[in-house]
Order: C-alpha cells, then structure tokens, then sequence
C-alpha cells in the first residue's frame, strides 16, 4: 500500500481542561491525535510542545507501527515533562514516514461532555 499522509505536522489550539467528571481514566478530559500509518515501515513520531511563554518542549518520542492506527493522549506524554493542564500549547510533530494526523479534544468537565476533532495541518516544506 501506498504511504499516504505527510512527515510534517502542527496544530496551534491545544489546551487540556483540568476539571473532568465521569470515571477515570476513560472520561478524563484529555487532547490527543490519532496517527494512522499507511506505509510498511514502522514510523518514528517526535513532538515539540510550544507554551505563550517559555521554550519549546520536548523531544517526546512515540512509534506508529507499519499499517497501523495509534492514539496518543496528551495527558499521558511524561517525558521529558508532563504536559501543563489548563494551559494554551501548540504542537510541532515530524515523523520518520508520511502519516495521517487529526487532532481531537474531550472536555468532560461538566455533565454535558463535549469533544470536538478536526485535523492537523500538513506542513510542506
């Protein structure tokens, strides 16, 4: 199959909600991207985390098997620091093969949850 997608990627609107309801961890407000790889190599997948006011974050480091989906919560990158809840961040993603990248977002802190998904912007450059 053909390797569909692009190996830059970047998304401007992050910000992950403190407040959750609902069980734990399924219901957690949480951001996070959906990586599907098409190609039949594994992907090697970087983010660089921007804040308002201080230096880029990272490197965080994730791998997408070759023919695969993965979903990768925000809340969950730790290393090299946990990403800041109920703060404004932007994402810089390179990966190693061309992927498919969109973005999504759960807030659950009050009963009427909400999510709301669209994709990244693929960078040519």
């Amino acid at each position: 199959m053909k390797a569909y997608g692009k190996i830059d990627w970047a998304f401007a609107a992050g910000r992950i909600p403190f407040r959750t309801t609902g069980k734990e961890p399924e219901m957690n407000s949480h951001d996070k991207i959906a990586i599907l790889n098409t190609s039949g190599e594994d992907a090697l997948v970087e983010l660089l985390i921007f804040y308002e006011d201080q230096s880029p974050i990272g490197t965080y480091e994730v791998a997408v098997e070759a023919k695969r989906l993965r979903k990768i919560r925000f809340n969950d990158l730790i290393d090299p620091e946990a990403i800041r809840l109920e703060r404004n961040y932007s994402c810089f993603i390179k990966t190693s093969v061309p992927v498919v990248i969109q973005f999504s977002r759960m807030n659950t802190g009050q009963n009427a949850n909400a999510e709301m998904g669209g994709m990244a912007f693929p960078a040519d450059l």
